[in-house]
């Protein structure tokens, strides 16, 4: 949601950004993997209890992942090999984030509570494949009310609110997340089964009428080498 809305705004303010980062002769890679080690980092510190240095350190693996496309398109680098990479990132950081919760949360009053995070990535693990299925098939899956931006948002929020001393705020937000993800996945099966239903019956209609123009020009043919033969022999009885 927050994607397509301000994906635009956004790479035009981060433009300059990716400009100066070429100077520095760093590769979109490299600010990729530079990410990951920060979010890595949070992981830790969220897992032992430190909500707002976690929150300060989610932040800032949060920069390169806007930045790499950036600096992609200024040095002229942006390739499928890159996308590839970020995304797998992506989901790297993702599990890495939401695994400093689950700690967290296991010496927490109800280590039950540990399961959430898992959940909450293995949802969000199903709506990144469902898109990335859709778009292998031609079909465009974006959209939903929690896609990965506002997952980092909803994150921050958990992680302010618990370190200013909200006790349970943080768990709050995960099931808050947990529900707006369950539909959001469903938003997009929705989407792809009618567009997939659409494109099937397309498909349908483009073969049969292939199918009819094979069998009239079968059909011309066949009446045309009968004509042939008939008059050849109306010759050879004359």
């Amino acid at each position: 949601m927050l994607d397509g809305a301000f994906r635009g705004p956004v790479d035009r303010a981060v433009r300059p950004i990716g400009a100066l980062l070429r100077r520095t002769r760093i590769t979109p890679d490299q600010l990729t993997l530079g990410g990951l080690v920060v979010a890595a980092l949070a992981a830790l510190a969220i897992g032992a209890g430190m909500m707002i240095t976690g929150l300060i350190l989610v932040i800032a693996a949060a920069l390169p992942d806007l930045f790499d496309g950036a600096l992609a398109k200024a040095s002229g680098t942006s390739s499928q090999r890159g996308a590839f990479f970020d995304s797998t990132m992506d989901r790297i950081t993702d599990a890495l984030l939401f695994g400093g919760i689950a700690w967290y949360l296991v010496g927490q009053d109800s280590p039950r509570l540990s399961l959430l995070p898992f959940a909450v990535s293995a949802v969000a693990s199903l709506i990144s494949y469902q898109r990335a299925k859709a778009e292998s098939l031609g079909i465009e899956a974006k959209g939903g009310l929690m896609e990965r931006a506002e997952r980092i948002v909803a994150l921050c929020l958990g992680l302010l609110l618990e370190g200013v001393g909200l006790d349970g705020a943080l768990v709050v937000i995960l099931w808050v997340m947990l529900a707006l993800i369950i539909i959001t996945a469903i938003q997009r099966f929705v989407k792809v089964w009618t567009a997939a239903e659409v494109s099937d019956a397309t498909q349908r209609r483009i073969e049969d009428r292939r199918e009819r123009r094979v069998e009239r020009r079968s059909g011309r043919g066949v009446g045309t080498h009968e004509r042939v033969t008939v008059s050849r022999r109306r010759g050879g009885t004359r």
